[in-house]
């Protein structure tokens, strides 16, 4: 039955039009018309739908038939960067976790002999270094970055799971 419903609008596409958001459709728009795609009449017709938008529905509709812009696209890539970046912290501070841990068993025991906990800092850091080199290095992979953050997560869900049936 659920099947038959329509889906129902993303609330994100109904949030109503900043100033920002029509700025950056107007940057857009001029530079699709110096690339040649907008003639200066479209040019016009769209700024004053841009400015009379309510909703950022509205204004997607305007750049509907025009490819990414390269802003667009930079302003994109950056965010999902961004979003990536905080996903590494965050898997990275629940495994220092684990060499805080230990440090503090060594400490315990009495703190003799080598400083074993390092090594688990040291797999921690080359983790972190391995991932940090996909998202800022001369040839950055978003994507292998996001599938071993998920595939970490999926292994952490699978592990919950498992207990929880015990």
């Amino acid at each position: 039955m659920s099947e038959d419903l329509p889906a129902a609008p993303s609330p994100q596409r109904e949030l109503r039009a900043s100033d920002e958001d029509r700025e950056r459709l107007i940057d857009e728009l001029h530079e699709h018309t110096v690339a040649g795609r907008l003639s200066t009449e479209e040019l016009e017709q769209r700024l004053q739908q841009a400015y009379a938008a309510r909703t950022i529905t509205q204004l997607e509709e305007l750049r509907r038939d025009l490819p990414d812009s390269s802003r667009a696209s930079a302003l994109s890539l950056r965010a999902r960067r961004s979003h990536l970046t905080r996903r590494l912290v965050q898997e990275t501070g629940g495994s220092l976790s684990l060499f805080v841990l230990g440090t503090a068993v060594w400490l315990v025991s009495g703190a003799h002999g080598q400083f074993w906990p390092v090594w688990i800092l040291i797999v921690v850091l080359l983790s972190l270094a391995r991932s940090a080199w996909a998202l800022f290095g001369p040839a950055p992979d978003l994507e292998a970055v996001e599938r071993r953050l998920d595939a970490r997560s999926d292994r952490r869900e699978r592990r919950l799971q498992r207990r929880r049936r015990r």
